[in-house]
């Protein structure tokens, strides 16, 4: 019998492929508009926290978030002048 949970019995290194294609096909949509992909960006996220980031796709998951939260917080009205 094996020791491996029943839900992580099929893991591969291929693990989370379809939610970093499904980024790819949104940044081609979107003329690479990072800001405009949050949702895949935040599903490969979650498959990759549900593997513990044993996929070859989770190595630039923190990379994203990281571009995403720049690029959204520059985009930010600034505060009232005090």
């Amino acid at each position: 019998m094996s020791s491996i949970p029943k839900e992580r019995e099929d893991l591969k290194p291929e693990a989370c492929s379809e939610e970093v294609c499904n980024i790819q096909t949104c940044l081609v949509k979107n003329d690479f508009a990072l800001e405009r992909c949050k949702i895949p960006i935040k599903r490969l996220e979650k498959c990759c926290e549900a593997i513990e980031y044993k996929s070859k796709h989770c190595a630039s998951v923190s990379n994203l978030l990281d571009m995403l939260e720049k690029r959204t917080s520059k985009k930010q009205p600034p505060g009232p002048c005090l």
